[in-house]
């Protein structure tokens, strides 16, 4: 199980962003896990792995969206010109409300992109996602999103949307690739995320 002692050797700055977070991860761990059908440190490991790579281990729990012109080209090579890239660089709200339009439950030409932008332990993204979340475990995200960024919040919010994504049974049979898919819509990062499974089957294995 999941363990503040853990938790302080493998997000040795986990409290960067919010206060007194691996106190609420900790806390909750007993409850949250089993509640949404993870019960094994085989599973935890699995969401544990993905959430530290999406988040860095408690450090990125917002999605940085200060590209700079390369950066757009580079990223979104079929959405941005040249001349796009340029007028939006360094701006995240315009660049999150462009790339983000309509899509995942956004509304068009809103300001959904940057209101319900990338938060979290597994990044939660899109209108649609928030209210999904939301529902699952109630609380107002439409209306309130930074509620996920909140200590208590923060593991619950992580491990239902892991569930809503489908990534458990994938868990369940240790296929991280299967997990990665699910969580990122392709193996993005796989490499990172291979190493946080290892560290954190490490960790909550036997000694």
């Amino acid at each position: 199980m999941l363990t503040l002692a853990i938790l302080q050797q493998l997000w040795p700055n986990g409290d960067s962003k919010i206060r007194g977070l691996r106190v609420a991860m900790a806390t909750g761990a007993p409850t949250v896990f089993p509640n949404y059908g993870l019960t094994s440190d085989l599973c935890i490991a699995h969401a544990m792995a993905q959430f530290s790579h999406e988040c860095n281990a408690g450090q990125a729990v917002e999605e940085n969206l200060n590209y700079s012109a390369q950066g757009l080209i580079a990223t979104w090579p079929n959405r941005f010109t040249a001349e796009q890239a340029s007028a939006m660089a360094h701006n995240p709200q315009a660049i999150a409300n462009y790339v983000y339009d309509g899509r995942n439950g956004n509304l068009l030409n809103s300001d959904d992109g940057w209101t319900f932008r990338g938060r979290g332990a597994i990044q939660v993204t899109g209108r649609g996602n928030y209210a999904t979340l939301g529902q699952r475990v109630r609380l107002d995200l439409v209306n309130q999103p930074d509620l996920v960024l909140d200590a208590p919040n923060f593991l619950e919010c992580a491990v239902a949307m892991f569930v809503i994504l489908g990534c458990l049974p994938y868990a369940q049979n240790d296929d991280i690739n299967g997990v990665t898919i699910k969580v990122n819509g392709g193996l993005n990062g796989l490499p990172d995320r291979q190493l946080w499974l290892t560290r954190w089957k490490a960790a909550l294995g036997p000694p």
